[in-house]
């Protein structure tokens, strides 16, 4: 397949915010001529993107999509191939993240999602796949998290949508290889977007009174999680440019960092430092630590009540 982009039809999902959005303006401003397919909830908000990439030369489809529902999913693949015949390159972009304890996280929640990160993502590849087979090849650039390879307290659902997305995105690298269909992953760390403040509506909607339960301490160290990492979040258009690296190589690699010191961070975490330290380095970074304290001091004084 040819490696300039201009010619290409591009399906970006989760596109009317974030890395989505900003990776559908600066392929709009460097690419002028591409074809962009943009699909998300927020008809309004995939509009104002849409009509700022049609204003830099883009020719740009946009297709109101819920991920999290599998026959929307497939109704957008076919809008697609429908409205341009092809899709070049898929960006499994859209997904959000389900923080709180896991003893706590209702099992629809849990059911959700899933469904959003992986089920949809999966499905709509799915659609995909033979056009680009018959096509002679494509790509497929699933956007996980530095999440999706490690695991740690309050997301820890959301670690495991995104450890099996990187599974998913391993077995099909494997089986679409023959077919010169190309799969790689894109690992994002703290990324100043609206993320954190959509996990923290989530939280709410799953845990309606969080003072209630044992993981309190936690939960209320967990408002201050964008405070803690601002200093080292990426733009979405630092996030973006590796997006495109991975769309634009000419042998893209299986997987792409995107997060200051985030090959470090692996490596030290997965290969060198033992296990009970880095349960510390969690446990401390997410309030864990104050749980066992707040819960013993709320026993005495439930017992001297």
């Amino acid at each position: 397949m040819s490696h300039s982009l201009t010619t290409q039809v591009v399906l970006i999902t989760g596109a009317s915010t974030g890395i989505g959005a900003a990776l559908a303006k600066v392929l709009a401003a460097r690419f002028r001529g591409i074809r962009l397919v943009l699909a998300a909830r927020q008809g309004d908000k995939l509009d104002m993107v849409a009509e700022h990439c049609r204003e830099a030369g883009a020719d740009v489809l946009t297709v109101v999509t819920d991920l999290g529902q599998v026959d929307q999913a497939i109704a957008l693949a076919e809008k697609t191939l429908s409205h341009f015949g092809q899709v070049d390159i898929l960006i499994n972009n859209a997904g959000y993240g389900q923080m709180g304890p896991l003893e706590l996280v209702p099992i629809r929640a849990c059911q959700q999602q899933f469904a959003v990160n992986l089920l949809g993502p999966l499905a709509l590849t799915q659609a995909l796949i033979p056009q680009m087979r018959d096509r002679g090849g494509g790509r497929i650039i699933n956007v996980s998290s530095l999440g999706g390879r490690l695991a740690f307290p309050i997301g820890g659902l959301y670690s495991a949508s995104k450890f099996a997305l990187e599974a998913l995105s391993d077995s099909l690298r494997m089986e679409l290889q023959p077919f010169n269909i190309r799969v790689s992953v894109v690992e994002p760390g703290p990324v100043s977007t609206e993320f954190i403040s959509v996990s923290g509506e989530q939280v709410k909607q799953g845990i309606p009174d969080p003072e209630a339960t044992p993981y309190r301490a936690a939960l209320k160290k967990l408002t201050q999680l964008e405070q803690q990492t601002s200093a080292n979040a990426w733009t979405s258009e630092q996030v973006a440019d590796v997006i495109i690296k991975a769309m634009t190589a000419r042998r893209p690699r299986s997987r792409y960092v995107a997060a200051t010191g985030g090959d470090f961070l692996l490596f030290m975490m997965r290969r060198v430092l033992p296990t009970w330290m880095v349960d510390r380095f969690w446990q401390q970074f997410y309030g864990i630590d104050r749980v066992a304290k707040d819960w013993e001091t709320r026993r005495k004084g439930l017992g001297e009540g």
